[in-house]
């Protein structure tokens, strides 16, 4: 059993850790009103175990202490990763038919990242608020939705680990 817990830690502090360092790596297209945070389709993670919302959170956090947006982007962009990857274990939990739930709960990061992160960038550069909400949501649902679900659940198949075969 402790076994179990040390390999579920470590899993999300590797999540975290990944989070944190392709965001960084990939800074030019992370940040900014048109964003394209390939890291976003590790929130997916929370889909499999809600455990995995510490490491996702804790890696959005490690990723925005070096945002061009400053300790906004610390505060705004942890809490919207954080209700993001909330709402994706959440739908997880309540919908029954897996297919069609992977797809709501990839939607959430969209929702919640396209008014929270697009307004926040509406107050700090003063672009124009639905245009920014729009094109943040864009990069979010071009990254979750499109590459991200089929790349997660393609993943989801090949893997024949224990924490994936609860899906």
């Amino acid at each position: 059993m402790r076994n179990n817990s040390v390999k579920r830690i470590v899993f999300s502090a590797l999540i975290a850790a990944i989070y944190a360092v392709l965001t960084n790596v990939l800074a030019p297209i992370s940040y900014g009103p048109v964003q394209f945070r390939i890291s976003e389709i590790m929130v997916l993670f929370a889909f499999i175990d809600p455990f995995y919302i510490v490491g996702l959170t804790l890696g959005c956090f490690m990723a925005n202490l070096s945002s061009p947006n400053g300790i906004l982007d610390l505060c705004v962009g942890t809490l919207a990763t954080f209700l993001s990857v909330s709402a994706i274990s959440f739908t997880r939990k309540y919908l029954k038919d897996k297919t069609s739930s992977l797809i709501i709960a990839s939607l959430w990061p969209t929702i919640i990242n396209g008014l929270m992160i697009g307004y926040m960038l509406n107050y700090i550069a003063k672009l124009p608020l639905f245009l920014t909400i729009g094109e943040v949501a864009l990069g979010e649902f071009v990254v979750i939705t499109l590459v991200g679900v089929p790349v997660f659940r393609l993943l989801t198949k090949k893997m024949k680990s224990t924490l994936v075969d609860r899906i």
